[in-house]
Formats: C-alpha cells, structure tokens, sequence
C-alpha cells in the first residue's frame, strides 16, 4: 500500500510544468520501487523484529540529476516518506531516522541508477521518534522532551483556540516514546482515547484540541 501512494503522490507531484520532463529517462517511481527492494533484501533480524536500512544512497546519472533539480527537495521527502510506509507495511523496524540522498554518479548513463541502503543507528544508539504535523513537517524527539502547545515557548507551537498554553509532551522513556498530558483543559487523546500518559506505538495519532499529530517511531 505504501508504495502505491507513493506512486499517487508521485503523479501529482510531476503534474503540469513537469510533464515533459518524465517522458524519457529515469522515472521517479522507480526510485521508490528500488528503495522497497533495498529494504527487503537487507533488512536483518533483531531483538524486537526484522530490522531495515534508513540510510540510503541513490546514484543516478548527471542528467537525470539535472531533469530532478528544480524539485529534488520535495522528490527525497517522498521517498522518505515511501520508506517510512514500506516499513509499516511490512512491520519493519529501524534504528535510527530515515534519510535518502540523491548523488549523480559520472559512470551512470541515462536511466540508470544505483541503490546503497545502510542500518545506522540514531544518537546515543537510539531509534528515532518524530511528530509529524499537519502541515507535513516533522518535529524529532531526542533527548530532550519536545513540548506542544498555544504558548510561544512550547517546542511545537499550535494555533489552535483548543489547545492549552503548554498542553502536553513528549519524551523518551528508555527505548519507549511517553506522551503526557500537561493539565491541560480539554485533555490529551491517542487513537480517540482521554490519557493521562501513555507509550507510543509507530503510527498512533495524538489529539490536542482539534489538531491531531502523528507519532512515527522512525
């Protein structure tokens, strides 16, 4: 599923002005394809399951890398993203955050590319967990407690009338992420239910006031 909306996202995203460009060479698409197959042929066993690369490395020929340019940005966040939903779906684990990097490679030919994936763990050997926002940002949570609320000083400031000055946090507790609600007024929420805190599981959806956050444990 994963990868099919990362072919949907794909689309959209080389809609319009970018048309003409993908009509020959390398298609976006199979970036993502081949990012897929890099995590199933190197995932390894863990303690807590299968673990998979987020490190990649993506060797693509100079002139595909030129045809990529004006929106590379926006291509390797969703691929990123493509590796996140792989993971999901196929119950994969990681060790540290995902990050895709596109490098042109002289001895590549049009059309041509190159996949290196690598497990590397996070800082201090941690896996790494984010919030991710509404407007798709994400927001890492290391080894300080990232903070949420209307209040200017909160870690995650949210513009909502709902939201509590400081709200609620989030912090790692060993090798678990712990969301706590502060006292806030109209509470905190994981998948629909009032907590007070609680652990996060990869994918759960955290509600304060109308805004509802997304816990991704990668």
């Amino acid at each position: 599923m994963g990868l099919q909306q990362f072919e949907r996202r794909l689309e959209r995203l080389v809609e319009g002005a970018f048309a003409k460009t993908f009509r020959s060479g390398l298609q976006p698409v199979e970036l993502g394809r081949r990012l897929s197959r890099e995590m199933d042929l190197q995932r390894t066993v863990g303690v807590h399951g299968l673990i998979a690369p987020n490190h990649f490395t993506v060797a693509i020929s100079p002139s595909d890398s030129e045809r990529f340019s004006s929106f590379s940005e926006a291509l390797v966040r969703e691929l990123s993203e493509a590796v996140r939903e792989h993971a999901r779906d196929e119950g994969y684990h990681f060790v540290g955050p995902v990050q895709v990097q596109l490098v042109p490679d002289v001895a590549l030919g049009k059309g041509e590319l190159l996949v290196a994936g690598e497990i590397v763990g996070g800082p201090g050997g941690h896996a790494a967990g984010s919030l991710l926002l509404p407007d798709g940002s994400r927001v890492a949570v290391g080894d300080e407690p990232v903070t949420i609320g209307r209040h200017a000083d909160c870690d995650v400031v949210l513009e909502d009338s709902n939201v509590s000055r400081r709200h609620a946090e989030v912090r790692r507790q060993g090798e678990e992420y712990v969301v706590t609600d502060l006292g806030s007024t109209n509470g905190t929420k994981v998948n629909g239910a009032r907590i007070k805190q609680q652990p996060l599981a990869d994918g759960d959806e955290v509600t304060l006031g109308k805004t509802v956050l997304r816990f991704e444990a990668s």
